[in-house]
């Protein structure tokens, strides 16, 4: 059984007008437009065939993203895309996997199920949409939102500090952490390229603006607050915004440094880590099974006649 999931070349050209489906419901300026048309972007580029594509997402308003892409893909319940993922990651290997998660589907009800999906280092492109709030239920303190920040639920600012994605991913053991935002097309659409050809579970944080909650949140024209990582063997930084902001030379293989920048109060993005040899364990499971012995359906429950 292939656990590669590089699907060939579509047959015929795919355009982002094949890939589009109904007109996306989202607020007016949400992130969740341009995080879409990334990997629109990317699909198009990489020419993979819709009809081996799935699109996993959990609740909230990074949920309704299957529902826009002309593929396979799955709606699932709050919190659980990373078990419904690996489900179809065992089933179909040869499928390319995306999950699509916001901040609580992450960090919160599904900060479980995270630290599994790490772990078991199964191949899937992970979307972190971090838009620092809970939008699609009216503006409730999410997990990543900055601390004194004033919502519905915490109406005199949020009590406690945030808890770091970037960190969180790191401490966990990722074998892929990058960081990207929405409002960069070209370098969202290249971590993602980097990100779906990394041989494991690829955690991918998006900076995603929610313009009718939090509109002074992230700062999208300008670029003087935020800096990239670049390395050969990283993700190369926007060619529109390198030359108006600082860019710092990181090998993505140094997690020490990976730590700094990703505990810094500056904002980084790019590759923070990466390790191409952690196990898998959707592969460790295939191999076990094409090196079973074959047994007649027959006889299966055999062993258990007394």
């Amino acid at each position: 059984m292939s656990t590669d999931t590089l699907s060939k070349p579509a047959p015929t050209p795919i355009t982002i007008k094949e890939l589009n489906t109904e007109n996306p419901r989202w607020c007016a300026g949400c992130g969740d437009f341009g995080i879409i048309m990334g990997l629109k972007r990317f699909i198009v580029e990489r020419q993979l065939m819709p009809a081996q594509t799935v699109n996993v997402s959990g609740i909230g308003c990074s949920g309704r993203a299957p529902n826009y892409f002309n593929t396979y893909g799955i709606h699932s319940i709050h919190g659980r895309p990373i078990p419904i993922a690996l489900g179809v990651a065992l089933a179909r290997p040869d499928l390319n996997l995306f999950v699509h998660a916001g901040d609580g589907d992450t960090l919160s009800i599904g900060g479980n199920h995270l630290i599994h999906g790490i772990n078991k280092n199964f191949k899937a492109v992970f979307l972190m949409y971090d838009n620092e709030v809970y939008a699609l239920t009216k503006n409730q303190t999410s997990p990543t939102t900055r601390r004194d920040h004033p919502t519905n639920t915490q109406p005199q600012g949020s009590f406690l500090n945030p808890l770091n994605p970037i960190t969180v991913a790191l401490g966990l053991g990722a074998s892929f952490v990058a960081s990207t935002a929405d409002w960069i097309p070209d370098h969202l659409t290249n971590t993602i390229k980097t990100a779906f050809e990394h041989p494991g579970f690829a955690f991918v944080h998006i900076s995603q603006r929610c313009p009718h909650f939090d509109p002074s949140n992230f700062d999208h024209k300008t670029s003087t607050w935020f800096s990239f990582l670049k390395h050969p063997n990283g993700i190369e930084p926007d060619r529109r915004l390198a030359d108006k902001t600082e860019v710092l030379e990181h090998d993505p293989s140094n997690l020490a440094q990976a730590f700094q920048y990703g505990a810094a109060e500056r904002r980084y993005f790019g590759l923070f880590f990466q390790n191409k040899e952690k196990p898998r364990y959707d592969q460790i499971l295939h191999n076990l099974v094409d090196k079973a012995v074959k047994k007649d359906r027959s006889k299966i429950l055999d062993s258990f006649l007394v």
